[in-house]
């Protein structure tokens, strides 16, 4: 502690404010239970933390990540082999990312600038607010989709689809399938699965480099990413080569092939030849593993911080305003919405068959999902309250939209709280999915979406009315 961290005394100034007995009734989870697991982890080595994505998606989801990845630093957990914390190992691939991305082509357009980056939380606000005033810069005309379905996965659905109605927005879709976001596009382009096209990939589970070969040529008249923005680049009169590399090319200078001093240490010697003499896959050269030592990349730091220690207290959050311990604050919904109108807490989380939006429409894994598709799981309590029978229909809503699901009183929530998993929207009642719902705020650190902070309420649906009818 004294070594690698800083800011313990302030920590543990904070930590004291959450006793046991105050965390129970912000959880719900029981004092011992607090207790046992406190002393477990403490006591256990190596003890491992995999922290998952979802934690952050909340108005405090940055603050709940600092306070989780601390844990090691106050145990030492992170100095053992097999010990600490992971969230992602996406990190440790070191590509050559500035001759991949070209950022000196936006000076050299004509502009002369930086291009405008928007934060895909909150398109539905780029496409129906930006250009109103003048330091937000000129509307957004054009928008081209590849590897995403915004339709389906960005929040605030009812805004996202009112942008993509707009009449003088052209819209281009490059994608697999007739997706919700293709239903609003001007030109749909068909593009290849990683089946039918070469590409290298790292990866957010392990320390190996890949080579993916093509397997099928490209059925119809898909093709690739690569192809589509570097024939764009070609008919837009371009005259920089990186519009005519290929996959391979690509792939070389994603591996610094042609300037291997330059490589990376943990990437020293990966080429794609080796890559495919290996079979498609090569560990990164970790130091220690090359001596026969276990990889223990933070045992004798310095750590990648102003300081180069572990900072449990943030000078750099400090300096700009913001809260430089993590803290538990009230989800900003809850602070906006202080009449009662909206009192339970919608969980919108994902399907357990599908990858966020991608195979939702294919039968085989609709079958996987089939009672959960459409339901909102609600307590027992809850749905007494409000009339509400198992199997009932519902309408789930808030200021952004009414989404009418079916009733499923089954135990899975505490009381207070509701959830739905994501769809197609054109698959879905009403045709929207939970994302009719979700806000276009960002949480309290990296400018996330807070999919997990909405407030909602339900009633039983009338008699009269269809069941999936929503209102926008």
């Amino acid at each position: 502690m004294e070594r690698w961290t800083q800011g313990f005394e302030a920590l543990r100034d904070r930590a004291d404010q959450y006793t046991p007995e105050y965390v129970s009734a912000l959880t719900g989870i029981a004092t011992e239970d607090i207790e046992r697991l406190t002393r477990e982890y403490a006591t256990t080595a190596p003890a491992v933390i995999r922290l998952n994505y979802g934690v952050q998606r909340s108005d405090n989801g940055g603050s709940a990540v600092r306070a989780i990845a601390m844990l090691p630093a106050l145990t030492g957990a992170w100095k053992h082999f097999g010990g600490g914390l992971q969230l992602s190992t996406s990190g440790a691939f070191k590509w050559d990312d500035q001759t991949l991305e070209r950022p000196d082509l936006m000076l050299a357009s004509p502009l002369g600038r930086e291009a405008r980056t928007i934060n895909m939380v909150l398109l539905g606000q780029a496409l129906n607010e930006l250009g109103e005033r003048a330091e937000d810069g000129p509307p957004v005309h054009g928008l081209f989709v590849y590897n995403s379905n915004p339709a389906a996965v960005a929040p605030d659905q009812g805004s996202v689809l009112r942008g993509l109605k707009r009449a003088d927005l052209f819209t281009v879709v490059h994608d697999q399938f007739f997706t919700d976001t293709a239903d609003y596009a001007d030109i749909v382009l068909p593009a290849t699965t990683f089946l039918e096209h070469k590409d290298v990939q790292g990866a957010y589970g392990h320390y190996y480099a890949q080579l993916s070969e093509q397997a099928l040529e490209p059925l119809g008249e898909a093709r690739s990413n690569v192809w589509v923005f570097g024939q764009l680049g070609q008919r837009m009169g371009f005259p920089e080569a990186c519009f005519r590399d290929t996959a391979d090319d690509l792939i070389a200078q994603a591996l610094r092939e042609n300037d291997q001093e330059k490589q990376d240490e943990w990437m020293k010697g990966i080429t794609a030849q080796g890559l495919q003499e290996a079979g498609g896959a090569i560990r990164l050269r970790f130091a220690g593993e090359r001596e026969g030592k276990p990889f223990l990349p933070f045992a004798e730091g310095p750590f990648a911080t102003p300081s180069g220690k572990i900072e449990l207290y943030s000078e750099t959050l400090a300096a700009q305003g913001m809260d430089p311990l993590p803290a538990f604050h009230p989800a900003r919904e809850s602070r906006h919405t202080t009449d009662g109108r909206y009192p339970l807490e919608f969980l919108p989380r994902k399907a357990d068959n599908y990858m966020n939006s991608t195979f939702a429409n294919l039968p085989s894994h609709q079958k996987l999902e089939e009672g959960r598709d459409g339901v909102l799981e609600i307590h027992s309590g809850d749905a007494e309250a409000r009339g509400i029978g198992d199997g009932d229909a519902v309408e789930v809503f808030n200021d952004r939209g009414t989404l009418a699901l079916r009733a499923h009183v089954n135990g899975s929530v505490r009381p207070g709280v509701v959830s739905a998993r994501l769809g197609w929207n054109k698959l879905s009642a009403g045709g929207h999915n939970v994302n009719l719902l979700t806000p276009q705020r960002v949480n309290d650190l990296g400018g996330g979406a807070v999919f997990y902070s909405v407030l909602v309420e339900v009633r039983k649906a009338e008699a009269t009315h269809e069941m999936g009818s929503a209102a926008v």
